[in-house]
């Protein structure tokens, strides 16, 4: 590989700088010029390293959780513990999350969203319930961990990022809750 002044390589060059502008420019509106200048190398390189910018998006664009600490809280705290967790997600992986979201009309990086989707919520999630309709409510919290992110991340609601953080973790908490382990009859 071809080396930079820094000691970095070209295809980590252009790996940074893609990672950079997908996470604030989002798929469609980063161009492999604008990755290419960013790296301080030519457009070539950027498809010799990568093969296509979709290729480089989806090396670059991984939402990551730590469901460790979904296993350390009883049942009965899980909804209001995946809440936590999520509105304690960095700044990057709001990035990630909103490049996925509006880059998902490409068919691989569709593909990668309903994976997100299923190994960082409804997996971690389905491994702490039991009974017949597990699967169901893990999706239905998976789904509800999803609506929040997309209130806060892609519509912007003020209400919702104006609220008090303990209150918002104890509301929605309690949403997912009673998806995850419903009151019997």
């Amino acid at each position: 590989m071809l080396q930079t002044g820094s000691g970095t390589s070209t295809r980590d060059s252009i790996h940074a700088a893609a990672a950079e502008l997908f996470r604030a420019r989002g798929f469609s509106r980063t161009t492999v010029r604008q990755i290419a200048a960013a790296a301080d190398t030519d457009p070539a390189l950027v498809i010799r390293h990568f093969k296509s910018k979709e290729q480089l998006f989806l090396e670059t664009m991984h939402l990551t959780l730590d469901d460790a600490p979904l296993l350390d809280v009883p049942q009965e705290q899980l909804g209001q513990r995946l809440v936590e967790l999520l509105v304690d997600l960095n700044g990057s992986a709001r990035g990630v999350f909103l490049a996925l979201v509006h880059g998902g009309n490409e068919p691989h990086i569709h593909d990668r969203l309903r994976d997100t989707h299923e190994h960082l919520f409804v997996a971690p999630l389905r491994r702490r319930l039991s009974g017949p309709d597990a699967d169901l409510r893990a999706r239905m919290a998976a789904a509800l961990a999803g609506g929040l992110l997309y209130a806060l991340w892609v519509a912007d609601d003020r209400t919702l990022l104006r609220m008090d953080r303990a209150d918002l973790v104890s509301r929605y908490g309690a949403l997912l809750q009673e998806v995850l382990t419903p009151r019997t009859p």
